[in-house]
């Protein structure tokens, strides 16, 4: 069995001809979210993975083998579901509404600016729907957000020097620091705290939302 401890985000530095003949991968996020598991990559190999603790593998990202070889992972598609606003009743904002409640339940989730996904729930789905939220069963790849702490550590964020100033004008905004556990999604308090929509007599609001 082949061992790989290195990952290269999203495959950085390798030049497309070698992401072009590198084995693949095909796992889904129960798999990817774990930093230890075993695989058995396209070639048929048999690869035992052993990331730093804490490490989620993203479609995309390269396993580097102890030979040296390269694996590319692919996202598996699994079922999920896909949650879209109404589009005869409801406003975008309805989906901002959404994972803000999703999150609140610490719910993996994807957020796409015009759809969200997450693993199949019966409760979650109810309570969606009963938002006037559309609710769909899928089977596609899930690639939830990880947070601002997670993307940091995959090399997605920003980096700030600790005396980095974004010049706002309130000098006690520059030492805002993100808290431990808030959902990363930006949302003003007020809509946060907003009663659930509720359609008007003459709304004719009859449509199913569990299509």
């Amino acid at each position: 069995m082949l061992t790989a401890h290195k990952l290269l985000s999203q495959g950085q530095g390798l030049a497309p001809a070698l992401l072009k003949r590198a084995a693949t991968v095909e796992l889904d996020w129960d798999v990817r979210q774990k930093s230890r598991f075993d695989a058995t990559d396209s070639q048929g190999r048999q690869i035992g993975v052993f990331l730093p603790r804490g490490t989620a593998v993203r479609g995309g990202d390269v396993l580097v083998a102890e030979d040296g070889s390269l694996i590319r992972v692919i996202a598996a598609p699994q079922p999920v579901l896909v949650i879209t606003a109404c589009t005869e009743h409801g406003t975008p904002f309805d989906l901002t509404r959404a994972a803000y409640h999703l999150g609140n339940r610490h719910v993996p989730i994807e957020l796409q600016p015009d759809h969200l996904k997450i693993e199949p729930d019966h409760v979650l789905a109810d309570m969606l729907r009963a938002m006037h939220m559309t609710v769909v069963e899928a089977c596609e790849a899930f690639e939830p957000e990880g947070g601002a702490y997670a993307a940091a550590a995959h090399g997605h964020a920003h980096a700030h020097g600790a005396h980095h100033s974004h010049g706002h004008d309130d000098p006690a905004a520059a030492t805002d620091k993100p808290k431990r556990g808030l959902i990363p999604i930006n949302i003003p308090v007020a809509a946060a705290a907003a009663a659930p929509h509720v359609h008007g007599p003459g709304c004719n609001h009859g449509h199913d939302h569990g299509h």
